[in-house]
């Protein structure tokens, strides 16, 4: 099984797209898996909601169940698929149920403030 790892992420978060500022949180939380990036999880009541449509795009992870995946609407344009959520996490990551995780691009940014 994959080494997954989460904690408190330390200090203040943001999440930006479409020159909005969506959520701003001091409860993210950072998931590690193995080798690969880290990922701030945002919980869900710190992200400005009107600005996510839930899409059709579910992906499975055997570490971390399924995720619903939600597009950015801002007022020039819809990011597809740009954010994810586990719903019901499997229970070795619950800690991630009711937060979302964001897709980093040149559209959005995630950062520690």
């Amino acid at each position: 099984m994959t080494n997954i790892t989460i904690r408190k992420a330390e200090g203040n978060w943001v999440v930006r797209a479409g020159g909005a500022i969506l959520g701003e949180s001091s409860n993210a939380l950072e998931l590690s898996e193995g080798d690969l990036k880290p990922v701030i999880y945002f919980p869900r009541s710190d992200i400005a909601m009107a600005f996510l449509d839930p899409s059709e795009k579910t992906t499975y992870c055997p570490h971390k169940g399924d995720a619903n995946h939600f597009s950015i609407v801002t007022k020039s344009q819809t990011i597809s698929d740009a954010a994810w959520s586990y719903e019901a996490p499997v229970e070795a990551v619950e800690r991630i149920k009711d937060h979302l995780a964001f897709y980093t691009s040149d559209l959005v940014a995630v950062e520690r403030v």
